[in-house]
């Protein structure tokens, strides 16, 4: 391995000079490339983002001529260490990530490694085929990371594993050459290179050398590899044969080292027209074992389980905690999930039906859920899909550890080798959680150890000797679905013997002589309690950081950042909201996981002792939008626009900040007195040499309008800007009260919408109360364009006003109501971090957007008596990012569809790219409109002109009008105009 210093200069010279695509060495970025999934933490050489399979060719010969081992790396996802090393990681994500080739009638597609599984199935969906093996990583493990590790999921009973499902693979081997890995006959020498060339002798001998190993080791593979479906320990010499057999399956489970894989051919199966799932509850852990096998004899296509520490954590997540409730009953101390699937309707129902019987003859009458509702269906896999992350979603020290979640065993001996394991970890005084694939005797086990402590890393070895033993007894395979990586692969040895370990040495050689792909995984590896290669134990010695916001909770900023467990949930394209940049980046950098890391890493200590405060760490956070998607959306809660805060906030006190941004962040302040210098300030709208003055001074896009200051400002006619009077009196009807408080942007730039709002409550009945400042001066704030700016204290000078001014109607229980999401928000979210105590927490409970108050109450069946059709009949909704990490986004579509004959249709959306003032600036213009373009304005552009838009974000509005020339509206506006009866767009 080439040193650090003249070598790496050399290799990274190299790489610059012959690659097309991206060479990565600083450290920021190679910390980044550090971890996966797994416990382990190895800082590489470098990154190399291949554009093409000919740079994978170039630096193949590269890294060998430089004497640097190579690490493939898909999605990171790897929870045994496949996917990180000393060497040069080559992410095939960002590039290689295309489907080449589809042959619907042979059910074969070609595919890049870096294609993620389920955008593959989406471009396979409008055939009715689609890819079977399922991992519960589908919207972001790749298909060459797939294979890699021989990964399965949780309807393998039915369709195998991946090596049941990789038809031919195109590799490049480490004396450079690029070969098809594919089926041979009993009299095929080989393989053919992707020319369609004759093979040459050296092919030939490979194959006959499989061959030839194979025969010898015949008994020993007899003897030793267990007799089940999930065995991916070591390589797949069990599925040579004499007669045919197919190549492709040798490296499938490989782990990267034996090849490089550029292209795989997939064989694909029909989807299922119809499903059905049934949920069993069971009163004992045990109970559910000994069921799984005459559950799975009625034909099931999957059985999965949930124990009830997996129950109880989906119960409190706020993600799942409404799904939870949907789908278990009462307090079982197990579930299982079966699934039947087929083409008859009826079928799949009587299916269903003979679940119920079996339960009861069981003895576990009436404790099936079913759920035919593909929805409901979808919501239960969901919550299943985020189990590894349910799991690791608390802030104790003490996490689920993966490193005998693997092992499989027989069926029949499932209750028994489950017991066994619950009595290995209260011998060695642990605690464990058990869910996965209970079909297959697969169960993902995970002893909750603090692996920071040398004593809990000793009982996490004797955990795993004892374990293994257990499944020896059983005749099980210690290396069932996530494979062997660092955490396994010494374990091959003593699981199947000397003999087949010195075949899978010999399969090393034939491939890689020179030990270039992923050293130390399968064949010769390292310990797998090495506490050099332990992430916690490079953790030990933390940078003293001091911090604005309240992290007690958390128990600390770094221990927050911890809180991500590099499963890589953040790294979906599909649906939801997270993570708005890497989408249109696909860049690790611009990602929670690798935000998170980037956070941990540097106050961690172990990238320098001013990382925190660098120009490096500012790039890892530019990016991000604060849409707060991760913190709903990542099962772990990483909450990355609050540690933005953070971070902002230490940056500001270290280096100030520019003009722009301090401008932005006082606009409450100055508001008062700009309105009435508006003609001056709108100029910068109409005159095109004042809009590029201001990117030139300030870095305000010139390609953006700026919100227009307004003569009828909400405060006129009720003594401009003072709350006091205003909150005195009440208006509308002679109900229940509430207070609606205005935020900045309505009050100064669209005063319409809280107009709006006051009608609308007052129809529903309410008495509502304008919340203001209680020394009469300028309205309220909550603080959000100062957080955004990371000027802290100033946030929370701005959140006492505001506590101080709410706190008599707070005390009295009244709902604090607004029309701003990422506003109202803020007082249910950052103020209670930047004032802890029981005042901010109350407010907290207080704070309502508009949609949830009228969403299901009394009150809003009285308003929707007085709905009447509007002029249109189709109404497009956009959902601010902050209705869809809070929740509200499904309020607002109820609340609009109580208006008569018109059809509501929700676009689905990440963030608009406005975020705030991120659209406005110069050096984010481009990449703000990027994130629209991914969903939002393509689909209001494809709307008739008829079609009214609605957005309840001032932002998200701004976009649309910006990027399409379409007006949108607040919902307010369009329940406003049906209680009015007006056939007319309001304006």
């Amino acid at each position: 391995m080439a040193s650090r210093g003249s070598g790496v200069s050399t290799l990274e010279k190299r790489l610059r000079r012959e690659l097309e695509g991206e060479v990565r060495f600083d450290a920021f970025e190679r910390g980044r490339y550090s971890a996966d999934a797994s416990i382990y933490q190895i800082e590489p050489l470098g990154v190399a983002i291949p554009t093409n399979a000919s740079d994978v060719e170039a630096l193949v010969s590269i890294a060998r001529e430089e004497g640097v081992p190579i690490v493939p790396r898909g999605a990171g996802t790897s929870q045994a260490g496949q996917a990180i090393g000393e060497g040069l990681i080559v992410d095939t994500t960002k590039h290689l990530n295309q489907v080449l080739s589809i042959d619907a009638e042979a059910r074969r597609v070609r595919v890049q490694p870096g294609i993620v599984l389920d955008r593959l199935n989406s471009v396979l969906a409008p055939r009715g085929l689609f890819f079977a093996v399922d991992p519960a990583t589908s919207s972001r493990a790749t298909i060459g990371g797939m294979a890699g590790n021989n990964s399965s999921g949780s309807h393998s009973v039915r369709y195998g594993i991946m090596a049941d499902n990789v038809e031919s693979i195109q590799a490049v081997l480490s004396d450079g050459r690029c070969l098809d890995f594919g089926r041979v006959s009993d009299s095929d020498r080989g393989l053919e290179d992707r020319d369609g060339g004759s093979p040459g002798a050296s092919q030939g001998e490979l194959v006959e050398r499989m061959r030839s190993l194979r025969l010898r080791q015949a008994d020993e593979i007899e003897a030793r590899v267990p007799k089940i479906l999930r065995h991916v320990a070591g390589y797949n010499l069990h599925r040579v044969s004499q007669q045919g057999f197919n190549m492709a399956e040798l490296l499938v489970g490989s782990e990267g080292t034996l090849a490089f894989f550029t292209e795989l051919e997939l064989k694909l199966e029909p989807r299922p027209s119809h499903r059905t799932l049934g949920v069993c509850h069971f009163p004992s852990f045990y109970e559910a074992m000994k069921a799984a096998r005459p559950l799975v004899g009625l034909g099931a296509a999957a059985v999965e389980l949930f124990d009830r520490s997996l129950i109880d954590l989906g119960r409190r997540h706020p993600a799942f905690r409404g799904s939870m409730a949907r789908f278990v009953l009462g307090e079982p101390q197990a579930i299982l999930l079966v699934e039947f699937a087929g083409e008859d309707r009826s079928e799949v129902r009587r299916r269903l039906d003979q679940l119920e019987d079996c339960m009861s003859e069981l003895g576990y009458s009436g404790s099936v859920v079913r759920a035919e509702d593909a929805a409901f269906q979808k919501e239960i896999w969901g919550v299943r899909k985020s189990g590894l992350n349910i799991l690791t979603s608390t802030f104790d020290e003490a996490k689920p550890v993966a490193f005998i979640e693997d092992c499989a065993v027989p069926l029949e001996h499932l209750a028994d080798y489950s017991q066994g394991l619950q009595e290995i970890f209260h011998r060695q005084g642990v605690q464990g959680t058990f869910y996965g694939h209970a079909s297959v005797g697969c169960l993902h086990v995970r002893p909750l150890l603090d692996l920071s402590c040398a004593s809990e890393v000793e009982k996490m070895r004797a955990i795993a000797q004892q374990t293994h033993e257990l499944v020896r007894r059983f005749g099980g395979s210690h290396s069932g679905e996530h494979g062997d990586g660092i955490v396994r692969s010494e374990f091959i040895r003593p699981m199947l013997g000397d003999r087949l370990t010195r075949a899978f040495e010999e399969i090393k050689t034939c491939f890689d002589p020179c030990r270039l792909f992923n050293p130390g995984r399968i064949v010769d590896p390292p310990r797998m309690d090495d506490h050099s290669l332990l992430r916690r134990f490079r953790e030990r010695d933390p940078l003293s950081v001091e911090t604005a916001l309240d992290w007690s909770k958390q128990g600390g900023l770094l221990a927050a950042a911890r809180m991500c467990n590099n499963n890589g949930a953040c790294r979906k394209m599909t649906e939801g909201v997270m993570c708005p940049s890497y989408r249109v980046t696909m860049d690790e950098r611009h990602l929670t996981r690798g935000r998170a890391n980037t956070l941990r890493l540097a106050l961690s200590g172990q990238l320098g002792p001013e990382a925190f405060h660098s120009q490096s760490m500012r790039e890892a956070f530019d990016l991000c939008v604060s849409c707060k998607a991760c913190r709903s959306e990542c099962p772990a809660g990483v909450d990355m626009a609050r540690m933005k805060i953070e971070f902002l906030n230490a940056s500001r006190r270290r280096f100030g900040l520019p003009l722009r941004q301090r401008m932005i962040a006082h606009l409450p302040r100055y508001a008062p007195w700009a309105r009435r210098l508006r003609f001056l300030f709108n100029l910068r709208n109409r005159v095109t040499a004042i809009s590029q003055l201001t990117e030139r001074l300030l870095g305000v896009s010139a390609a953006r309008t700026l919100p227009e200051w307004r003569k009828d400002s909400f405060g006129v006619g009720r003594g401009e800007g003072a709350g006091r009077a205003a909150s005195e009196g009440g208006s509308g009807g002679d109900g229940a009260e509430v207070v609606l408080l205005p935020d900045t942007f309505s009050w100064w730039f669209e005063p319409e919408n809280l107009r709006a709002a006051e009608r609308v409550l007052g129809a529903a009945g309410y008495r509502v109360r304008i919340a203001g400042a209680a020394d009469g001066g300028r309205p309220l704030c909550c603080g959000r364009t100062f957080l955004a700016a990371g000027m802290v204290e100033e946030a929370r000078h701005e959140a006492r006003r505001m506590l101080e001014s709410l706190r008599p109607f707070v005390e009295r229980g009244l709902p604090v109501v607004g029309l701003e999401p990422s506003c109202l928000l803020t007082l249910r979210d950052e103020i209670p971090a930047l004032l802890p105590g029981r005042e901010s927490a109350a407010a907290s409970d207080r704070a309502v957007l508009v949609e949830e108050l009228l969403s299901g109450s009394a009150a809003s069946q009285r308003m929707a008596a007085k709905l009447r059709p509007l002029a249109v009949d189709k109404a497009l909704l956009h959902g601010h990012c902050h209705q869809k990490a809070f929740g509200t986004f499904a309020a607002c579509r109820n609340v609009l569809g109580m208006i008569p004959d018109l059809k509501v249709e929700p676009i689905a959306t990440s963030c608009c790219g406005m975020a705030g003032s991120f659209g406005y600036d110069a050096e984010h213009h481009e990449i703000s409109l990027r994130m629209a373009e991914l969903d939002l304005l393509p689909a209001i552009r494809a709307a008739d002109e008829s079609t009214w838009i609605v957005a309840d974000g001032t932002s998200c509005r701004h976009q649309i009008r910006d990027g399409c020339g379409r007006s949108a509206m607040h919902s307010i506006r369009v329940l406003d105009a049906s209680l009015q009866g007006s056939d007319q767009r309001p304006e």
